[in-house]
């Protein structure tokens, strides 16, 4: 169920973003977004062919690593690398989108929900690029110091596109070698969340168990055991997260799709575990702060053949949400707001 769960969130999303990416790069448009770009990132240090990489990892982070590879300097690549995780892949959509629509959007009028959701959400994509900016500025002036390159562009054509060429390269060269690697990484951690759920120590299973004692970690987060818990197991895949807490949640024995619609997912997170609205707020921000899912981790690894940057990645990223997270819930609970 872990593994068709991933397949299910990811598949759809994959087959419409690559094959629009895929049709611009085969029109010429991408370069041109890449050099008018190009102001903007100089002045983090980087390199204007990282908002293309950055886009690639909306479809899925690994892929925007592997993108990474247009950018000539090995400075500005690794800066690419680095800060791609803050860009949110298709993975970490369906929790911002849950979240938006449960806790945010459920308080305007129906007519406007959708609205006020999607616009949730862009601001949250928003935030992530100023996470990614921000990074790319400290990398460039620490670790990774060095001169800006320049960026010469031989202007390609626009030209029309090669249908067999976009679907060949966006179907079997993108989306399935992505699905692939997040398949070998997400059937075994199906099988650790069945094990947890299913070997019980007195009137609770392993999952609660370790939720309860990871809680007051969580808690210091503004989060809880069980959040926490859901994003050690989906670290091989973030589709992965709101089932898993789902199925802590409800003390079920298996993943599944839990309450469908709104009223009862707020109920059972608000009146049956205490959730709160910072919450959701703090669950938004480490969904789009924390570390790279296994299969970017092992594609970071293998561009760079670096344990080094590999490491850096996780620290980095999984360093700036706990800090984040832990400075607005104390921030929250220090003006009285929860």
């Amino acid at each position: 169920l872990g593994l068709a769960w991933v397949v299910s969130v990811m598949l759809p999303p994959m087959m419409i973003f690559f094959p629009a990416f895929t049709f611009l790069e085969d029109l010429g448009y991408l370069p041109r977004v890449a050099f008018n770009m190009d102001w903007m990132f100089k002045k983090t240090g980087a390199h204007g062919k990282q908002s293309l990489t950055m886009a690639m990892g909306f479809g899925c982070n690994a892929a925007g690593v592997i993108a990474t590879r247009v950018i000539d300097s090995p400075r500005e690549r690794l800066i690419a690398i680095l800060t791609n995780n803050f860009v949110p892949c298709n993975g970490r959509f369906p929790t911002l989108i849950m979240l938006a629509t449960v806790f945010v959007a459920a308080s305007f009028p129906p007519a406007l929900t959708s609205l006020i959701a999607a616009a949730t959400v862009v601001g949250v994509v928003l935030i992530g690029v100023m996470f990614t900016f921000i990074a790319s500025w400290i990398l460039s002036r620490t670790v990774l110091k060095g001169e800006a390159s320049a960026f010469t562009l031989e202007l390609p054509p626009y030209r029309r596109p090669n249908v067999s060429r976009i679907l060949y390269t966006s179907i079997i060269d993108r989306t399935i070698f992505v699905l692939w690697r997040a398949m070998q990484t997400a059937a075994p951690a199906g099988a650790l969340i069945w094990v947890l759920a299913n070997i019980t120590i007195g009137d609770s299973n392993l999952a609660r168990v370790i939720a309860d004692w990871l809680n007051p970690f969580g808690l210091l987060l503004g989060l809880d055991g069980v959040i926490i818990l859901a994003y050690i197991i989906a670290i091989p895949a973030n589709e992965i997260v709101v089932p898993t807490m789902m199925m802590v949640y409800m003390g079920a024995g298996m993943m599944i799709n839990g309450p469908t619609s709104s009223n009862e997912i707020f109920d059972l997170l608000v009146n049956g575990n205490g959730w709160t609205i910072l919450t959701a707020v703090n669950l938004m921000l480490f969904a789009l702060l924390h570390n790279p899912c296994a299969t970017t981790i092992m594609t970071i690894y293998k561009e760079t053949k670096s344990l080094k940057w590999a490491t850096l990645s996780v620290v980095m990223t999984l360093g700036t949400a706990i800090v984040v997270t832990f400075l607005t819930a104390s921030i929250a609970r220090l003006l009285g707001w929860v």
